[in-house]
């Protein structure tokens, strides 16, 4: 079952452009690129997308008057093409993350930490498409480069650490996945303190690790601790909560806690759908989660029209063939089945088990 699933989160990019600016500052004083882009990187942290892209765009427009060479005009695209990922607008992102690693890799060099900043957030663009052969080479190269420029406990290197496991998640490979997403955790409470919300994301994907592996006893307090420090840290409506919610709901629906599980779904969709739009597809996830929930419980009527919705954004925003999509034609299927419509469910999986080949998943998520 789809959850929301592990926060990649490279807003190392998002915080290089803060160490950018700050430089700038003692530069040059204070001018309308660095106003746009501190205002920017603050609306990005606090959840309000729009406002940020609004200040990154007019930015840029300062930006593009830099040398071609100028790492401030690599983060600023950078740190744009963060807010349209965050979005769904992919086909927005990616050609600013290509940009500003083209600009990175000749002004700075193929090893240096930015360079991996970049590569890390091209590859989380493609991760969260399913493009995961394209986005395995990039976190892997992302990962060398943070360890031998940065050494290997530095915030950067969890960063890396935590996208490569959250890839293998992704693929069913637990087992490898489960020691990156400590190490991890184990560096970021470190650098970092118990209460940074990057160790809230370390503490949600591991917890997203162990779920998936029936562990749930072990899952449950890592999401409630997540809650805590991202509604303390970013309030009570920001997407980071949202996931930490969806994922405790998920580890209460799978033990049949139907009643604790269904608000924090509820609230979670609320969330996603206010900040994020009705065609997200983060809003698809978590309306089939709901939809398992009700499914679950024999309330079919309720779940079919949440699991139509959701796979009519993801078919729109990602296309067809995302693993995503696999797992909500599974989950319709299960549904089809148990109100006797065994042809079209037989469709459904044949389609899913398809999508499931082309991406080289060993088993689906469950």
């Amino acid at each position: 079952m789809i959850r929301a699933g592990p926060r990649l989160l490279w807003i190392g990019g998002v915080m290089i452009a803060a160490v950018a600016v700050a430089i700038y500052f003692a530069k040059a004083g204070e001018s309308r690129w660095e106003k746009a882009m501190a205002a920017g990187v603050k609306a990005y942290q606090q959840g309000k997308y729009d406002e940020a892209e609004h200040l990154f765009r007019g930015a840029l427009a300062e930006a593009d008057r830099f040398d071609p060479k100028d790492d401030r005009l690599a983060t600023n695209l950078n740190d744009l093409a963060e807010v349209y990922h965050a979005q769904g607008g992919y086909a927005e992102a990616e050609p600013l993350c290509k940009r500003s690693l083209a600009i990175r890799e000749k002004a700075l060099g193929p090893d240096h930490p930015h360079v991996a900043t970049s590569l890390g957030n091209l590859a989380a663009l493609y991760y969260d498409q399913g493009r995961y052969p394209e986005a395995e080479p990039l976190f892997k190269r992302a990962l060398a480069i943070d360890e031998k420029a940065l050494g290997p406990d530095h915030p950067e290197v969890a960063n890396s650490l935590n996208s490569l496991a959250a890839l293998c998640s992704a693929q069913g490979k637990y087992a490898e996945a489960e020691p990156l997403f400590k190490r991890s955790l184990a560096i970021r409470e470190k650098a970092l303190g118990p209460d940074h919300p990057d160790v809230a994301t370390s503490l949600n994907n591991l917890g997203f690790l162990y779920d998936h592996r029936g562990k749930y006893a072990e899952a449950e307090p890592l999401f409630n601790r997540a809650i805590a420090i991202d509604e303390k840290v970013w309030g009570h409506e920001h997407p980071a909560l949202a996931t930490d919610l969806s994922n405790l709901a998920g580890v209460y629906r799978t033990q049949g806690k139907y009643a604790e599980a269904e608000p924090l779904y509820k609230r979670s969709l609320a969330i996603r759908e206010k900040v994020l739009g009705l065609e997200h597809p983060d809003v698809a996830r978590h309306l089939n989660n709901l939809a398992r929930l009700y499914s679950d419980q024999g309330r079919f009527t309720e779940a079919e029209p949440l699991y139509k919705r959701s796979l009519a954004i993801w078919e729109k925003v990602l296309g067809p063939e995302h693993p995503d999509e696999a797992t909500a034609l599974e989950n319709y299927a299960e549904l089809l089945h148990k109100t006797n419509r065994g042809g079209e469910a037989q469709k459904m999986e044949a389609r899913a088990q398809a999508i499931r080949a082309k991406h080289g998943q060993q088993n689906p998520p469950k």
